[in-house]
């Protein structure tokens, strides 16, 4: 069906384009001839929009996009809107994973655990997570909480220092500036020492990386490879599908993910954010070899070269306990919606509260009227979202769905110590999720995400006491106040919220 719309668009734009001759010919002007032409077009594209079932307010969205500004919304949709491309490149990877993932799942220790000291919800998440992202459920894993870039790079730093046989690093963003250099310099010298180090960094995220950076480091040994293609084209839809992960994995033994990219802003050195708010999570024990394999796919993915060797999903790892632990892998190669689905979940699964830190407020309508029953149920729902923005066309369309959480209770909190980036879901104080996917559509459609679930860790109780001092510097939002801002400010929230799904 698809490509019998798209063989009509093609032939459509051959007919304008063949007869454009005839039309001035019998004193048609130019501009009808384009008028015509933009008319089949959008008409074309539209059919095949409905045609992919989508999501109806993104399918709506582009529609009102296409139709009323068309000369945005056609260079838009062959930039972002297409599916062709996700499905033909993705369906391969997906196979893969779960092959590999079945292969790693034989090993887990979760196998003989028994699941009766966690309540019926909790392992109810729990087979839930596994099913949708093939994520085996570890209690032979550590983790901990890392607040801030301070916390995170100085970890980060030390444990690339004690690498002996591997090291592998995946983000998004990553700078070539003091912090960014001081990481560089580490991984150098370890390559030069024997050590195998890989190195990913996304084509958009980490554009502004420079070729002699990356040069030194191929230059001593280390492997290195853009998410994307190095040259990646931005009228290509290759740009949509971003690489949101960081990764870091130390000889399969230690791993780190979190919301921090590789930047000095992230230590709160620029000026315009001001103090970054952040939590990054160190990994240790079994649930580091999903947290490996997530990486040696991507990798695989992108090079063509498999090193799913035993040595690096299998090493020496000692039995540490501490709850149950799963690191779970999202983005468009899997049509579950892994972490959507999972975030679903968790809200409707609460008893008593729902925690939400998150720089990003752009949910879909499931998560929107999980939300709104949960707080019409008498639950203590609360957001923390920052108080001023990174990116003001997000920002604005977050603000856009406060008011309807806001008059069922929701209480909304604004962080004004500075930019809050932490990305956190916590319920009932007893289950956790933190990592790299933000509560918007971006995380639940378009980007390669990856989270941990944590349930009754150690880890879920410093979350929750930090979450409460993130309070004490924020403000609530009141209802009544909210209402009052200008007619001007409530449409252009509106606007943005109509091209959220597009966002």
């Amino acid at each position: 069906m698809r490509r019998s719309l798209l063989a009509v668009l093609i032939a459509a734009m051959v007919f304008v384009i063949y007869y454009f001759g005839l039309f001035n010919s019998i004193g048609t002007n130019e501009g009808t001839v384009i008028s015509i032409f933009s008319t089949l077009t959008v008409i074309s594209i539209s059919l095949i929009i409905f045609s992919e079932n989508r999501n109806p307010s993104t399918t709506m969205s582009w529609i009102l996009l296409l139709a009323l500004l068309p000369v945005v919304g056609l260079p838009l949709y062959f930039l972002f809107g297409q599916n062709v491309f996700k499905r033909r490149k993705y369906d391969k990877k997906a196979l893969r994973d779960q092959q590999a993932y079945d292969r790693i799942e034989k090993d887990a220790m979760h196998v003989k655990r028994d699941l009766t000291c966690f309540t019926d919800e909790q392992q109810r998440l729990m087979r839930l997570a596994r099913r949708l992202a093939r994520s085996p459920i570890y209690f032979a894993a550590e983790t901990q909480i890392l607040n801030n870039g301070d916390e995170t790079f100085s970890t980060l730093l030390a444990e690339l220092r004690k690498a002996e046989h591997h090291i592998h690093m995946e983000y998004y963003i990553f700078r070539s500036d003091d912090i960014g250099t001081s990481i560089q310099e580490i991984l150098i010298e370890k390559a030069k020492a024997g050590v195998k180090v890989r190195f990913m960094y996304d084509a958009v995220g980490s554009i502004q990386l420079s070729k002699t950076f990356l040069k030194e480091m191929r230059d001593a040994g280390v492997e290195v490879v853009a998410y994307g293609g190095a040259r990646i084209l931005f009228f290509s839809s290759r740009v949509n599908y971003r690489n949101h992960r960081k990764i870091v994995v130390i000889d399969g033994n230690i791993g780190l993910i979190g919301g921090l990219n590789v930047g000095d802003e992230y230590l709160s050195r620029n000026k315009a954010y001001g103090f970054w708010r952040d939590t990054h999570m160190v990994v240790k024990g079994e649930a580091v070899r999903t947290l490996q394999l997530i990486f040696l796919q991507d990798w695989l993915h992108m090079t063509g070269e498999s090193v799913l060797d035993k040595e690096y999903l299998s090493p020496k790892i000692e039995p540490i306990t501490d709850g149950g632990v799963q690191i779970i892998a999202s983005g468009p190669d899997n049509e579950r919606r892994v972490l959507k689905n999972l975030f679903f979940s968790m809200i409707t699964s609460a008893r008593k509260s729902v925690w939400i830190a998150t720089p990003y407020f752009i949910p879909d309508e499931d998560i929107l009227t999980a939300l709104r029953m949960a707080a019409l149920s008498g639950l203590d729902v609360r957001i923390l979202f920052p108080a001023k923005p990174d990116k003001w066309l997000p920002f604005l369309a977050s603000h856009s769905y406060f008011q309807t959480l806001l008059e069922v209770g929701v209480k909304v909190y604004e962080y004004e110590k500075g930019f809050l980036h932490s990305k956190l879901l916590i319920i009932d104080g007893e289950v956790a999720t933190i990592g790299t996917a933000n509560m918007d559509m971006r995380s639940f459609h378009l980007n390669f995400e990856v989270n941990a679930l944590l349930i009754r860790t150690h880890s879920v109780q410093q979350m929750v006491a930090d979450y409460e001092r993130d309070l004490q510097s924020a403000s609530l939002i009141v209802r009544e106040e909210f209402m009052k801002k200008r007619l001007f400010k409530r449409l252009m929230e509106s606007l943005a919220r109509l091209l959220s799904p597009l966002l």
